[in-house]
């Protein structure tokens, strides 16, 4: 597969929340790089994190408008689009939650696998969903 096509199985296991797709999308050693800068490593620490944030944002997506590939040893992937979701409680959407924002996304693709996936979004309007329905 080229890193395009990767990097495209690994945003369609994203929006069709497949945790499992995305773990057999991942090398062993991954690195999860969240928008505030917070690093989760290996391939079973971000299957539960992934599953944890789903839980959290059931119906988060990707809508991706633009791929940029850099090769220099491991193909480096940029992403740009929007993300888009809603705050979820208990298994029910909270009134009032959904949120879009301008999203831009690295992955560093080895062997036909993602070995990191960095997001750099403003996370802000998920947050203040959250602080409006938990007050």
């Amino acid at each position: 597969m080229t890193p395009l096509e990767v990097t495209e199985q690994f945003v369609a296991a994203i929006n069709a929340y497949d945790v499992e797709r995305l773990a057999s999308l991942m090398t062993a050693e991954h690195r999860f790089i969240d928008s505030l800068g917070t690093v989760i490593e290996g391939r079973d620490a971000v299957r539960e994190g992934w599953s944890f944030y789903f839980g959290m944002v059931a119906d988060y997506a990707l809508e991706i408008s633009r791929s940029f590939v850099a090769k220099d040893g491991d193909a480096e992937m940029v992403l740009s689009g929007v993300a888009s979701g809603s705050y979820w409680s208990n298994g029910e959407k909270q009134p009032n939650s959904s949120w879009h924002t301008p999203v831009a996304l690295r992955a560093v693709v080895r062997d036909d696998r993602i070995a990191e996936w960095q997001v750099y979004a403003d996370n802000e309007p998920m947050r203040e969903q959250i602080r409006a329905v938990s007050t």
